[in-house]
């Protein structure tokens, strides 16, 4: 007659085996557990919270959020999201990456002659240069393209510094798994803005890049710096998710935005912000909303934004 520990043993070690496994796969769904330190049963209710908040809203809504970089939670995190001018980011690392390569500096000098921009998207560069022919650094345009979001630097430093398909190569090498397409120009999206929904993400895709840039070495340090502290000086998009947050309480909020065209349908292509959130109790996340084919002014979308984002602050600001 056998041992009766040798038949118990391997059914425990089955048992167990088992229950991991399970547990495993109930961790993949849209909101899952990256430490002890977050409950799922909290990740959970944030998402339903969201969900029942935008339900019957007149546009589709992505969030990704990324708590001191590992507990992460999503909500309609497919790839479809138009960027819009949020792939500035995308440009200002790529064009970062190509200047480390060729061993250059942001004080780099490009000559612009006024006759080759266009007077009619928006650019703060040509109001602040009324020169037929003025000469700017590389780091100025970046400035230009973080903070001001301005159209014609960002076509010339696609023109001048590295394509658009160099940039989406460039980004893909940074986050290998993530959903996105980088694909026109700013000019080429003016001229067909249906171009704006080849320029896509998941919101996920898009927050991943965001914490690299804030907690990782992507180019070299005097550059990264540089695009961080010009993400931190975006003026743009504030009533969004800077509007969720708490006034007064030594928050440092830094971002991209990005808004879009109004297609044929009256609705506008999309309303979106990416940024990073640092706590003065020394907490970090980042948290992306963005908004397709929203059936409403800009203005009503970016109040949603900010709900939501009030909501992931709560959260977050929750996690041990």
């Amino acid at each position: 007659m056998k041992d009766i520990s040798s038949i118990i043993s391997p059914l425990v070690v089955l048992t167990i085996g088992l229950t991991m496994f399970v547990f495993a796969l109930q961790s993949c769904g849209n909101a899952h557990r990256g430490s002890a330190s977050l409950s799922s049963t909290d990740a959970d209710a944030l998402v339903e919270d969201i969900r029942e908040f935008v339900d019957g809203k007149p546009g589709k809504f992505g969030v990704a959020v990324i708590v001191d970089g590992k507990d992460t939670v999503v909500f309609n995190n497919s790839g479809d999201y138009p960027m819009m001018s949020m792939f500035k980011l995308h440009e200002a690392l790529a064009v970062c990456h190509r200047l480390d390569v060729e061993s250059s500096g942001l004080d780099k000098m490009i000559e612009i002659n006024r006759n080759n921009l266009d007077p009619h998207t928006w650019s703060p560069m040509l109001e602040d240069h009324a020169e037929d022919v003025f000469s700017l650094s590389i780091g100025e345009l970046i400035d230009y393209i973080l903070v001001h979001s301005d159209n014609n630097a960002s076509n010339l430093l696609f023109d001048e510094i590295i394509s658009v398909p160099e940039a989406d190569a460039y980004v893909r090498s940074i986050i290998p798994d993530g959903e996105f397409s980088m694909r026109y120009k700013e000019s080429e999206m003016k001229a067909d803005i249906y171009k704006g929904y080849e320029n896509r993400t998941s919101p996920m895709a898009y927050a991943s890049l965001v914490n690299r840039v804030f907690t990782d070495s992507l180019v070299c340090d005097e550059k990264q710096a540089f695009i961080r502290q010009s993400m931190r000086n975006c003026n743009t998009g504030m009533g969004r998710i800077a509007a969720g947050l708490p006034e007064g309480e030594g928050i440092v909020f830094s971002h991209r935005t990005g808004s879009g065209y109004t297609n044929d349908r009256g609705e506008v292509i999309a309303i979106n912000d990416g940024g990073f959130v640092e706590l003065p109790s020394g907490k970090k996340y980042t948290v992306v909303v963005m908004v397709k084919d929203f059936g409403g002014d800009q203005e009503a979308a970016e109040e949603i934004m900010a709900q939501i984002s009030k909501m992931v602050f709560d959260y977050a600001n929750e996690i041990d």
